[in-house]
């Protein structure tokens, strides 16, 4: 739910309420049902409102209590909020709203700090403190609500989006070079706190940075994950690992259902979406609402897997939509997609997500989605090779990198090309892993990072520029911190997700189960050709592609003229992945 967004400052100077009010506008998408602007002293918040739990007025934020000397701004949502919220009471806390911010704002009080460690849910909040002049950031453990930051020695600004945090204005728009890199080897994924923007950084996820009235700041990381099983777990069959996996699972949709709106499921027709499904209806869930969306085949490529989603729609006689995107409507809705983009995001499925948004926000405020099971459970065909990896780096980035580093630096202008960021960030990460398995190392890696900059930041993005909260079930930090003890050759058997299939099987039929792994397919783009060739060249020979002067135009030049001849080893295009990021800053503005 939501969109926050605010100024702290460090001098004498107020807060500027028209830049926050400009960046709560841009935010409108975020949270079309109601906004708020509130000022005192050296902080000025804003929010817009996406309304899901507590739809009266009582919730409204930014939310003071002054008897506490509090005031809150608050995007996600805490699913054990109940729950706290009698705890609080028992402890002598009085509410006047029903739903989960004012629960933040006691637990707050009442834990400090630690109330995050006590949360289960998706967040991104500040909370700013009367009387000491502290103001407090934090992000949930998975990163799933966003938080970008802007800070010099006299103010700090925050948003929920990147585009938001650029209409405050007085942000460094050149390149962030380490970010740069990451984006060009890493398929997109730039870690925190960098992102492409050198004056633009972003709050790593499961931490709490508390600034005080002076500006200084401590960042404290309060949860990280653990690879490798506890005192008992080698007494373990598969089968109590999957029955207890089960009633994990069980535990997190049944979370994810909690709202004052009804609740629906993005339905693609893989396992992971359909298990959703299918656990919804055990739990007698009834007129359940799934949404599909496909587009024209392309490259001799299918552009749809309804036929999978089909089954389970019938099935469990769900109301299922199809929404079928003619490569027309795709094309003119590229830009619309950039400009929905925090940062440039190579995934061909932003624009199938965005139109799936965009009409199942007609119908719908929230829905439960299937990603980070693949990261989760070992999904991705890069994992079964590291079973007997000699050098888990070297062979990770062979299957994940889009590029050799001889490559990057013979197509990057001099001045763009520092050293190879991407090798040491896996090479660190790697080494702080305490496990034999290289299978665990990378699990560790994509849940931690890759999932949080490329998956989890796509479906927010895409959802929330239609006012559509997504909901991801497979990343309720129970369900991670208990796939993480499960041994890794459960999980990549059967071609990746062995136990996952497995306990699927129990509820959903297995045609869904044992098919080719699908993606979210949109060929037209991996294929770029015809009118999708002339709309890249048009931003690549621009005269803004020109000046900026990133990349060599000879290799610009190659890459267009054979689009087919130039795939990464993700099967991407190398050239939609230069296109995109030149599209997403002129999309910006920049």
């Amino acid at each position: 739910m939501c969109g926050i967004c605010g100024e702290i400052r460090f001098n004498k100077n107020p807060p500027s309420v028209e830049k926050v009010s400009r960046m709560a506008e841009k935010l409108v998408p975020r949270g079309p049902d109601s906004g708020g602007i509130y000022s005192q002293g050296r902080i000025a918040f804003g929010h817009r409102r996406l309304k899901i739990i507590d739809l009266s007025e009582h919730a409204q934020q930014p939310m003071q209590d002054p008897e506490l000397g509090l005031t809150l701004v608050f995007n996600g949502c805490i699913y054990n909020y109940q729950e706290l919220r009698n705890e609080l009471i028992s402890l002598g806390y009085r509410f006047f709203s029903t739903g989960d911010s004012e629960v933040i704002l006691k637990a707050y009080h009442a834990w400090g700090t630690d109330c995050v460690q006590r949360f289960n849910g998706m967040f991104a909040f500040a909370i700013h403190h009367r009387d000491t002049g502290e103001t407090v950031l934090a992000r949930d453990r998975f990163g799933i609500k966003p938080l970008y930051y802007t800070q010099n020695t006299d103010f700090l600004r925050f948003a929920s989006s990147l585009p938001a945090l650029l209409a405050g204005g007085d942000v460094d728009t050149s390149i962030d070079k380490i970010a740069l890199h990451h984006y060009m080897q890493w398929h997109a994924v730039v870690p925190p706190p960098h992102t492409i923007l050198n004056g633009a950084k972003k709050l790593p996820p499961a931490t709490i940075r508390t600034i005080d009235k002076n500006g200084q700041f401590q960042d404290f990381n309060y949860w990280s994950l653990k690879m490798g099983g506890k005192k008992g777990d080698e007494s373990f069959s598969e089968q109590d690992w999957e029955e207890l996996l089960l009633q994990t699972l069980k535990s997190s949709v049944a979370r994810r259902s909690i709202a004052d709106v009804p609740v629906g499921v993005l339905l693609s027709g893989g396992l992971d979406s359909s298990l959703i499904v299918g656990l919804l209806a055990e739990q007698g869930q009834t007129g359940l609402s799934t949404f599909s969306v496909g587009f024209e085949a392309a490259g001799g490529e299918k552009g749809d897997e309804f036929m999978y989603s089909d089954i389970i729609a019938n099935h469990y006689q769900t109301n299922h939509f199809q929404i079928k995107v003619p490569s027309s409507k795709l094309l003119e809705t590229l830009p619309e997609t950039f400009t929905a983009m925090s940062e440039p995001m190579v995934s061909y499925d932003n624009v199938g997500f965005y139109l799936l948004s965009k009409e199942v926000s007609k119908h719908l405020k929230v829905v439960q989605s299937g990603q980070g099971a693949d990261e989760v459970f070992g999904g991705y065909h890069w994992y079964p090779p590291l079973a007997n990896s000699q050098n888990p780096v070297a062979d990770y980035r062979n299957h994940f990198f889009d590029r050799t580093e001889a490559e990057l630096r013979n197509i990057l202008q001099a001045n763009f090309y520092e050293q190879d960021y991407s090798q040491a960030f896996v090479e660190q990460h790697f080494s702080q892993i305490h496990s034999a398995s290289a299978i665990d190392k990378a699990l560790h890696l994509d849940t931690n990072v890759m999932l949080v900059d490329d998956p989890v930041k796509r479906v927010d993005n895409m959802t929330m520029a239609w006012g559509l909260e997504a909901r991801v079930p497979f990343l309720d930090h129970e369900v991670v911190e208990l796939a993480a003890r499960i041994p890794a050759h459960l999980k990549v058997q059967q071609g990746g997700k062995h136990i996952l299939k497995n306990v699927a099987r129990k509820i959903i039929p297995s045609q869904v189960i044992d098919r080719p792994k699908g993606y979210f397919p949109v060929p037209a783009l991996k294929y770029i050709e015809g009118p999708y060739l002339e709309f890249v060249r048009e931003f690549l020979d621009s005269d803004k592609a020109r000046s900026r002067g990133i990349f060599k135009r000879d290799y610009i030049d190659q890459l267009m003229a054979a689009p087919r001849e130039h795939i990464t080893p993700l099967r991407g295009s190398k050239l939609w992945q230069i296109a995109l990021l030149e599209m997403w800053l002129q999309a910006q503005g920049i």
